[in-house]
C-alpha cells in the first residue's frame, strides 16, 4: 500500500510542544518516523521556522531525512495562491496560509494537516480552496487536522 504523503504546516510542528495539540502532532510525526507516511515540508514552513523558538525548530531537525520530502517554492504556487486571494478564500493578511494550500496542491499531497482552524481547516475555506482548484484544473485537496490523520 502506498504511504500517504502528508503536507504539514508550521502549526503541526509547533503543536508538538503545545499542551492542547502535542499528542496528535507528535503522533503524526511518529507515523512518519515509523515509515507509515511521508511528511511534505515546504520552503515556506522552513522559512517560518527560522523565526520560531529553537525548541520548535529542533523538532523538524530530529526527523530522519527519509521521512521528509521538501516542497519548493514555484511561480505556479504563487499564481495559485493569488487565485485563492482573488476569489476571497482568505484575505491578503493570510497569504501565507493560501500559499501552504497551493504548495500542498501542486505537490500532489494526499492530505494537508494543520491546526489553523480559522484560515485553513475550516469547512467553508476548504470548499472555497477546492472550488478554485477545480476552476484552475487542479485536484481537490483534503484538508484536515492531525486527529483526523492519526
Amino acid at each position: 500500500m502506498k504511504k500517504p504523503r502528508i503536507y504539514v504546516d508550521t502549526s503541526v510542528i509547533g503543536g508538538c510542544l503545545d499542551e492542547e495539540f502535542a499528542e496528535d502532532s507528535n503522533a503524526l510525526l511518529e507515523m512518519a518516523k515509523r515509515g507509515d507516511a511521508v511528511l511534505l515540508v515546504s520552503d515556506l514552513l522552513l522559512d517560518e521556522l527560522r523565526f520560531a523558538p529553537p525548541d520548535v525548530s529542533a523538532i523538524l531537525d530530529s526527523l530522519p531525512s527519509n521521512c521528509i520530502e521538501v516542497v519548493k517554492f514555484s511561480s505556479e504556487a504563487y499564481r495559485l495562491r493569488d487565485q485563492y486571494l482573488a476569489a476571497g478564500v482568505v484575505g491578503p493578511g493570510s497569504a501565507d496560509d493560501a500559499l501552504h494550500v497551493a504548495l500542498a496542491t501542486l505537490a500532489g499531497a494526499d492530505l494537508l494537516g494543520s491546526w489553523n482552524f480559522k484560515h485553513i481547516v475550516h469547512y467553508d475555506k476548504v470548499r472555497k480552496f477546492n472550488g478554485v482548484n477545480l476552476a484552475e484544473g487542479y485536484p481537490l485537496m483534503d484538508i484536515v487536522s492531525p486527529p483526523e490523520i492519526v
